[in-house]
């Protein structure tokens, strides 16, 4: 077995000679200069500083606790992989929006697919009611200006499901998460994509496999309901 050097010194530690089949492999040998290595963000002390660079330049997300809303940026000081969520540090008083930023996490994670029923009066005066697909409205658009009481979340003719009760106009639409049936002769159907389950939004009957049907009380609509379905499917 032959002995060689490596060209390169460790800035924080001294070389160590060590018994290799090719090179020697700078050690951090010192307890102040491996402190410092791992405050620094560098979770690979000792290894060669080409790979450890490349490793600690990947931006790493926080272990945090279960509870607690994903942050824009970590201890080190790097960007978070996770977008931040725009519910964090609002302080709600609707139980509207409760309710939304209590699932947003969940469906921004795919863990939890929630449909949003709204019975309410438009700008002009209007009534109009629809299901909105949570999970694609948060992926497709900011909502900053609802959580922070700027717009009210209102259906859309591009959403799942939109009905305007004074001209009498009806669209459906499918969802990348769901499917929608409206051919069905009991009354609307949503089929979700992942798990093929059905989701019945009737309130006289129950919703299906997986799924919860929770009446909200707020004082911003006429009429709320989210339907909270957990895909059971493993992805």
């Amino acid at each position: 077995m032959i002995i060689t050097y490596s060209p390169f010194r460790c800035p924080l530690g001294r070389l160590v000679q060590r018994r290799s089949r090719s090179s020697l492999i700078p050690q951090v040998d010192h307890p102040r200069a491996r402190s410092e290595l791992r405050s620094s963000g560098c979770a690979r002390p000792g290894r060669h500083p080409s790979r450890c660079q490349q490793r600690c330049s990947v931006p790493r997300a926080p272990r945090r606790a279960p509870g607690v809303p994903t942050s824009g940026t970590n201890p080190c000081g790097l960007l978070d992989t996770f977008r931040a969520l725009t519910s964090a540090g609002k302080d709600l008083q609707d139980g509207f929006l409760k309710a939304l930023a209590m699932r947003e996490e969940d469906n921004r994670s795919g863990k939890v697919s929630s449909v949003i029923f709204i019975r309410d009066r438009n700008s002009h005066g209007q009534e109009i009611s629809g299901y909105i697909d949570y999970a694609h409205r948060l992926k497709t658009e900011d909502f900053e200006i609802y959580f922070s009481g700027k717009r009210k979340l209102l259906p859309r003719p591009t959403d799942m499901s939109f009905y305007n009760w004074d001209n009498q106009v009806a669209v459906c639409n499918s969802s990348p998460n769901y499917q929608v049936i409206a051919d069905n002769p009991g009354g609307l159907l949503f089929k979700y994509k992942r798990d093929r389950k059905i989701l019945n939004v009737d309130p006289k009957a129950q919703p299906g496999d997986n799924s919860t049907r929770i009446p909200i009380q707020t004082e911003l609509y006429t009429q709320a309901v989210i339907f909270d379905h957990i895909s059971r499917r493993k992805t």
